[in-house]
């Protein structure tokens, strides 16, 4: 006759492998030598086995777990569609207030270089340089040789002759070598 597993035997019947032990441990059912049980013998005590119900029933338990594992990645994966917009939108939110710091910046920028004019320098003729342009300025060029009160103010006199700096004297130099 043909013999089972206890895992066979329990899915034939549709019931649990504990079940099928518990009658074992009874005495209701005993197993052969190599550790499974006649087909007889389960008829014996269960009786025929249902092919429609148990097939009908693992067929349930099996869409049914695997509706509920559905169910847990649909529930996973909308938190993290949620993480995901909320970060989006922290990171627009961060990237709209550095724009408008840059915005500001920029504002400010345009504003102090507009108060600014171009200096004006002068070179060793007297004549006053845009530098800008690097040209003369106009109102400047019929004047060379004229100077203002103003100008002279803004120049640094260099005089031609510099006298040397004496020889710096060590402190026992001084009471020894009084004239060298």
């Amino acid at each position: 006759m043909k013999s089972l597993s206890v895992i066979e035997l329990s899915n034939l019947y549709g019931m649990t492998r504990q079940a099928v032990y518990k009658h074992i441990n009874k005495g209701n059912l005993s197993k052969n030598s190599e550790g499974r049980i006649d087909l007889s013998e389960a008829i014996r005590v269960f009786g025929e086995p249902s092919r429609n119900v148990n097939s009908s029933q693992t067929t349930e338990t099996r869409k049914l777990s695997e509706v509920h594992l559905l169910e847990q990645q649909v529930y996973m994966l909308q938190k993290q569609l949620e993480q995901a917009h909320e970060r989006e939108q922290f990171q627009r939110e961060e990237l709209k207030a550095k724009n408008d710091q840059l915005h500001v910046k920029d504002e400010q920028i345009e504003a102090i270089q507009r108060l600014l004019e171009a200096p004006k320098v002068y070179n060793s003729n007297d004549q006053k340089l845009d530098i800008a342009t690097n040209k003369r300025s106009k109102s400047e060029s019929n004047y060379e040789g004229l100077t203002t009160d103003q100008e002279t103010k803004k120049r640094i006199p260099v005089p031609q002759h510099v006298e040397p700096e004496t020889k710096k004297r060590g402190f026992l130099s001084r009471f020894f070598l009084p004239n060298g």
